[in-house]
This record gives structure tokens, sequence and C-alpha cells, in this order.
């Protein structure tokens, strides 16, 4: 999981009520009614997850030689189960291009300039900025906007452009996004990406985000100084040029709140006053500023390569094998701790040697089936996603399979294995009706599917499922439920306990009392969605209406 998913997690105490869909399609239930044979070997995802999580792997950190040797046991085990390459030209790899970005922290200069003259800001004790991605020189000048939350949500009634000029000036917005706003939606129309679009989109040249109270709560201005030498990764684009990438946006600054005023000083309102309204959930409308701003900084670019790894079970069924269900694990993990102490490795166990050790078991399951599944399974262990879902982001874009063929994904990101769990969540599973297959799914090994338990932090949106859904593929991002099979046990306490105590930190390591028994149930509960999947006469669809399936299913 990414920085950004701990730091808006709200681990609760409470258990999640089961749920369990009282409406099944018939399909679904004749392609889940024999429960298979097939069984999960504890002992084989034991040794791939020792393997992986091993200190000799240094932490898989995208683009290191760790990462490359878990690829290459990764596809060695593919290869051993008769499972047919799906990466470049004949291979399991798929080799991709990023470009690491890093600022020289002494190069960044920001002048603000108005009524009284000019006065220089303190980077960073006023502001952050940011490696510049498509060039190595940063120069951004121009007059300021406020722009509300600087989001368009035509679905939602929603415009803070609307009457606004900002044709080659800077816009300034506020972090976040309205809290009206439903949770998932509201995460695809307030992230970073979206919002330099829209920007990018009415002619803006530069853009500035301020602090709020809200996200002073959530991630205080001061904690975002520790990532100061963290590089910005892009994958590139076959002419060189990074992706999701804004060149329009010439510069940018994230402004804590004191600095943040000074933007508004003879302002037509104060930035007090839009917090206010921010916290009564009314949208501030735009307005131009006072002031102008000149930034420039530098940075250097470095780029590395680092794999994803793609293999495919042929489907048995002459048509249906013309359609892909697809397993999905980040291999990557952070690499070493920036710490004194002694262990400065991540290991990365249960984020992600777990999941990517189930998807591997899941994948020799599928090939000791007697009869084949119908469609075709696509087994992709992604690289990049702590860098930003960017292997998957990848790989959804550029498939080693046809374009549109892929029609369902199942995600594996940081299973909880140290206690029995009795139920799974499925985040995702209520946009479309891939919740019936994974309801009745797992049924068959006793288990119930519950809700999201925080829907408010809208995880459908995190992890690398997410980049299937920008092209049109119904997924989940399958995780144990917190519902414990051993009453004495409080699975919600457990999950808290991991994110406080080793999350993205050198104890989510192999000492920690991993459960086998819940490592056997998580993989025969991810074999048993693929095989519904796979074998029910339609293939997933979004339910009608829904607005992921609206935006990015057509």
């Amino acid at each position: 999981m990414t920085v950004k998913k701990l730091l808006t997690i709200a681990v609760t105490g409470l258990l999640v009520t089961a749920c369990q869909s009282d409406k099944n399609a018939p399909d679904v239930k004749e392609a889940s009614a024999q429960t298979s044979t097939v069984s999960a070997d504890v002992n084989r995802i034991k040794s791939h997850l020792n393997f992986l999580a091993d200190d000799l792997l240094e932490g898989r950190d995208t683009g290191s030689r760790g990462h490359e040797i878990a690829s290459l046991y990764i596809a060695s085990e593919f290869k051993k189960y008769g499972l047919k390459p799906a990466g470049d030209e004949g291979s399991y790899m798929q080799r991709i291009k990023f470009r690491q970005s890093f600022l020289d922290q002494n190069s960044p200069e920001l002048t603000l300039t108005g009524p009284d003259g000019e006065q220089s800001l303190s980077y960073p004790k006023d502001y952050i900025t940011y490696p510049n991605v498509s060039a190595t020189e940063t120069s951004m000048s121009g007059k300021l906007v406020f722009a509300g939350y600087g989001i368009i949500a035509d679905e939602l009634e929603h415009n803070d452009y609307e009457g606004l000029d900002v044709e080659g000036k800077i816009v300034v917005v506020v972090s976040g996004k309205p809290k009206s706003f439903p949770s998932e939606e509201g995460a695809h129309f307030a992230s970073g990406r979206q919002k330099l679009k829209y920007a990018a989109d009415n002619g803006a040249i530069g853009y500035i985000t301020l602090a709020t109270p809200l996200s002073e709560k959530v991630r205080p201005y001061q904690n975002s100084l520790n990532y100061l030498h963290t590089p910005t990764v892009r994958w590139l684009k076959e002419d060189g040029s990074p992706s999701n990438t804004q060149t329009a946006i010439k510069g940018g600054a994230y402004l804590n709140t004191e600095t943040a005023k000074k933007l508004f000083v003879g302002a037509p309102t104060s930035l007090d006053d839009i917090y206010k309204m921010l916290e009564e959930d009314k949208s501030p409308k735009g307005f131009d500023l006072p002031f102008s701003v000149s930034l420039t900084s530098k940075s250097e670019h470095k780029q590395i390569t680092s794999p994803n790894v793609a293999a495919i079970l042929e489907g048995s069924d002459p048509e249906m094998k013309e359609e892909y269900v697809v397993y999905s694990a980040h291999s990557d993990h952070i690499g070493f701790a920036k710490t004194v102490k002694k262990d400065k490795i991540n290991n990365g166990a249960m984020d992600n040697a777990s999941g990517t050790s189930v998807l591997m078991e899941t994948a020799r399951m599928f090939t000791e089936m007697s009869d084949k599944p119908k469609r075709s399974i696509l087994f992709v262990a992604v690289s990049g996603e702590e860098k930003g879902l960017l292997g998957s982001d990848y790989y959804a874009q550029n498939p080693t399979v046809p374009k549109g063929s892929m029609v369902a994904n199942v995600n594996l990101d940081m299973p909880i294995l140290t206690y029995e769990f009795a139920d799974v969540i499925a985040f995702g599973a209520n946009h479309s009706d891939m919740q019936e297959s994974v309801a009745k799914a797992a049924e068959n090994i006793g288990l119930t599917l519950s809700p999201d338990p925080w829907p408010e932090q809208a995880l459908f949106t995190r992890s690398d499922h997410y980049s299937f859904v920008k092209q049109g593929v119904p997924s989940v991002f399958l995780v144990p439920g917190l519902k414990s099979a051993d009453p004495e046990v409080d699975g919600a306490k457990v999950f808290g306990e991991f994110l406080k105590t080793n999350y993205h930190k050198p104890g989510d390591d192999l000492n920690q009392p991993f459960n086998w028994k819940a490592a056997r149930k998580f993989t025969e509960v991810n074999y048993q969605i693929g095989k519904t999947l796979a074998n029910q006469d339609k293939k997933p669809s979004w339910n009608e209406g829904d607005f992921f399936g609206n935006t990015f299913g057509k």
C-alpha cells in the first residue's frame, strides 16, 4: 500500500457485520456449484513469503537489484507451473522504463509580489515544491487566481472554474474536496492528477495548493518535510516523455496555513473566512488575488527500469478463452529505511510479499485443475505500486493481451495474515455484479462477504486494481475481513496494530506472528473467486448508472 493509504485510513475497532447478497445471478450459481478438490499448500505459500521478504532482497525497491531478483523468482515459478509467458517478446517480463526526478534542495526560490512590493518565501519552512518530471529547469511566473477546491465535477453540479479567467495564470486551490461529495467519487475528482488536469484544461500555467485545518489534522505540513528527498517517479512513453503529466503546468508549490494567508491580504475574502466556509461545507467562489508569484528550481533526472511479471493460463472454451480474468499483486516495496537503527531493511512481508505469495499459489492451483476454466486467467505481479500504482497503470494502458479482452480484475494488496478470519472484504464490489460472484465464491468455503468498513476512506481508488478500473475493467481489491474465527481475537484491533507498529517499517518482516490457516483460507477464497468469474456465462459488468462504469467503462 502507498504512504497516502496509511495517512488516510481511520482505524476502527468496530467489527464489520457480515453482509451476504440474497440475489445471485443464475449463471454465478451454476458456475460455482462444484467446489474444487484443489487445495492451497501452506508450505508453498510460506516458502514464497520467506524468499520474497528475506533481507537478501533489501526491501524490493522499484528498479533495485532486490526487486529484479524477486521478479526472476516469480517468473521461474510461473514457468514451473507451465503458464504461458505474457511479457515482452515471449518472456514473462514486461520491462518498464521509469524516470526518477530529484529536486535540488538548494535551488527553490519563490517570490511573492503584491501592492507592498516583493517578499521571498523560505523553502521548506513556508512552502514545498516538487521535482519537475518534464524538465531539469523550472521557471514559473504569473498572476494568482483563487479557484476554490480546483474541481470540475459536472456529475455533482460543481465547477470551481466557472466565471474565472485563469489563462496564463497560476491557480491557487485549497486541498481536499467538499464534505458533501460521495467518498469514492470525490476521491477521483479531488486527486492531484485530476486537479492538475482541470487547471491545465482551463489554461493555467502554474498550480499552488494551500493546506487547510482539515489537512493539518490528517497530514500535518511538518510531516511532509520527511519526504523532501523522495524522488517523483513516472513511467516513460515510447517517445521518452513521462506519463500522466500536464506539461502546460510549469511549476507548483504547497503552502502551509500561515504562509497561505499572505496570498489573501487585500483579497475580497480572507483565508480564515474561506476556512470557515470549508468547515460548513460551503464551496468558496473564486476570485483574482492581488499578487503574482515567481518560482524557480532545478531537478535531476535518472532513468531506471523495472519489470512487471505476467503469465497466462489459457481457458478451455473456444470463444470465452479470448476473455481474461486478471489477478494482480504488487511485488515491489520501499527498500531501505532512512534510520540510524540497526535494521534498515523494509522487508515488506505483509506489504506485499504476502499478496504476491498468494498470487503464485493461486496460479499453481489453477494449473492443477482437472477441468480448466472457460476464460483465460492472467496473472500479473506489478512493479512500482509504492511509487504511485505505476506498474499496474503501465500494464493496464499497455496490456500484453488484446485491449478490451480483460473482463475482471482481482487485486491482492497487503492481506494481514496474523489471525484466522471469518469474512472477506472486496473493496469496489458494490460497483459491479462482481459482488454476487465474490459473495458466492466466499460462501463455497464457508466465508461471508462484508461491506467496506471504511467507506469514507475511498480505498477503492487506492491500490493497483484502480489502474484497471480506469481502463473500464470491473475490479475488486480483496483482503481478509475484520471478523475473526476466534472470538478471543479482535480483527480490527490486529489490523490497527499492524498499521501503527509495522506498516512501511522494518518491523514488517518474517518475525511477525503469521497465521498459516489464514494464509490457506485467503488463497482458497481467492482461487474460488477467479474460478467463479472465469466460468460464469456472462462476463462481469458495471452496475447500471455506476459513476465509475459511466466514467471509464464506455
